[in-house]
């Protein structure tokens, strides 16, 4: 039955009625679902005064998916009880039966059976009783049929147990007549045509109440692309912690600040064409300031600041190569170059957000761009607890409580650490950052004081 054809049956009751009706009765009388009644009430409401309505919630006791089973066709108890002949039924037999794990546990507490364990084909059930009262079918049969005030708070709570009964709140409308009730459905008007104006029908029509304060259709409109929403979230964390925007828009880098100036070696993996993108016009970086090359130079080759270095022969011409940068750790270490150049020295703390570039094989999870997160800190006497410290508040701001740190290596921080977090989806520990302390051979070669210490960390925006 329709919605139009319940609202005209429920305006003719409601005539003819003393007061008013109940939403769920009349869907009982007509035997309809509630939800259609309650359709045809809110299709009522938006005629305006025609009736009244009050909302309504009442607590009743219904069937689970399981009751009604057991409603129909006997509890798991009854049936085990059933399936067992008079000569007794080989114990791992009843188990394989559908009702046999549940029903016999239930069946052996009511002392309907029992179990020889002497049988010589192994232990064998047997009926102790003859018959039985299967009392939970038909306590469930009284719910079913609308009487479960019959049953005692105590039976209620057994069933309820057993996950055969649940209570559930059932939300009616009590409709009464409104101030301009009629049992005549006409069409209200929603819209005002010139043609309605001109003619003066417009006099004689019902129209539907404006809502002046409902919202309309929203404006089509372009949208943040989920990547960019997230690395403006990114920002917006490092700026309420006080950190400043390093300038990252030099995708182009030289070998020399990508990876000599980060203490690492020419002959290193990563700088393979295999792993990273060379520029062959132009090919070679002409601009490098000098004076600090040349402490590069020494470091790498000689050693120095306590350090032995990597005792090879330094090339110039290998430092100078462009590429595409693979790490934005190049921008963080021209941001402190910049910053050991000013007396006296300041503590800072930076942070980027952009494009790095990997000559990666792609697939799940690599790309050959991607997008990395960098944040950089620099005061005196710095320590791997302050380390921990600002990660453990980096990641709270994102949602992420359960860390763990574990000992890595790299080539321009020492000690070294990586960042996992408890992912509550996947049940196991994911990596998530890699983080460090630069070493001496990176900063004071820049010009940064002795006792200056720079903790870093980085991640990817993708993943």
């Amino acid at each position: 039955m329709a919605d139009g054809p319940v609202a005209e049956v429920l305006l003719r009751r409601l005539e003819a009625a003393d007061g008013g009706l109940d939403s769920a009765e009349l869907a009982t009388e007509l035997g309809v679902e509630h939800q259609t009644v309650v359709g045809a009430v809110k299709s009522l409401q938006a005629l305006g005064q025609i009736i009244e309505t009050e909302l309504r919630s009442t607590k009743r006791w219904e069937l689970t998916a399981e009751g009604e089973e057991i409603a129909q066709e006997g509890s798991h108890e009854a049936r085990v009880f059933r399936s067992i002949p008079p000569e007794g039924l080989p114990q791992s037999e009843l188990m394989r039966l559908p009702s046999g794990k549940v029903g016999f546990s239930k069946a052996m507490s009511n002392k309907w059976i029992r179990v020889d364990k002497s049988a010589a084909d192994g232990p064998r059930v047997f009926r102790v009783v003859d018959s039985v009262e299967d009392e939970v079918q038909r306590r469930l049969q009284l719910v079913r049929g609308g009487q479960a005030e019959k049953l005692g708070e105590k039976e209620r709570s057994e069933l309820r147990k057993r996950k055969l009964l649940t209570e559930a709140t059932l939300k009616t409308y009590w409709v009464s007549k409104g101030s301009a009730f009629s049992t005549s459905i006409s069409k209200q008007e929603t819209e005002l045509s010139p043609e309605m104006i001109s003619s003066g029908s417009w006099r004689d029509r019902p129209f539907k109440p404006y809502n002046f304060s409902a919202h309309g259709v929203l404006p089509d409109s372009g949208h943040l692309h989920p990547l960019l929403k997230v690395r403006s979230q990114f920002r917006q964390i490092f700026l309420e912690m006080g950190f400043t925007e390093m300038p990252t828009d030099n995708y182009i880098e030289s070998s020399f600040w990508n990876f000599d100036a980060l203490f690492q070696p020419q002959q290193h993996p990563a700088r393979d064409q295999h792993d990273t993108f060379f520029l062959r016009d132009p090919a070679q970086a002409q601009q490098l300031p000098m004076d600090y090359v040349h402490r590069v130079k020494r470091t790498h080759s000689q050693g120095g600041y306590g350090s032995q270095g990597y005792k090879y022969t330094w090339k110039l011409d290998e430092a100078r190569k462009n590429l595409l940068r693979t790490h934005t750790t190049a921008a963080s270490a021209r941001a402190l170059y910049r910053l050991a150049q000013k007396k006296p020295f300041t503590p800072a703390k930076y942070f980027s957000i952009d494009r790095v570039f990997r000559n990666e094989t792609l697939d799940a999870t690599h790309l050959a761009e991607f997008h990395q997160i960098e944040g950089v800190v620099a005061d005196h006497g710095l320590t791997l607890g302050h380390l921990m410290g600002v990660l453990r508040e980096f990641f709270t701001k994102l949602g992420i409580t359960q860390l763990r740190f574990k000992p890595a290596y790299n080539p321009y921080t020492e000690p070294s650490m990586e960042i996992f977090s408890y992912h509550q989806g996947l049940k196991k520990w994911v990596e998530v950052g890699n983080s460090g302390i630069f070493r001496p051979e990176m900063l004071l070669p820049m010009g940064l004081p002795e006792n200056v210490s720079v903790i870093a960390w980085g991640l990817s925006l993708e993943r």
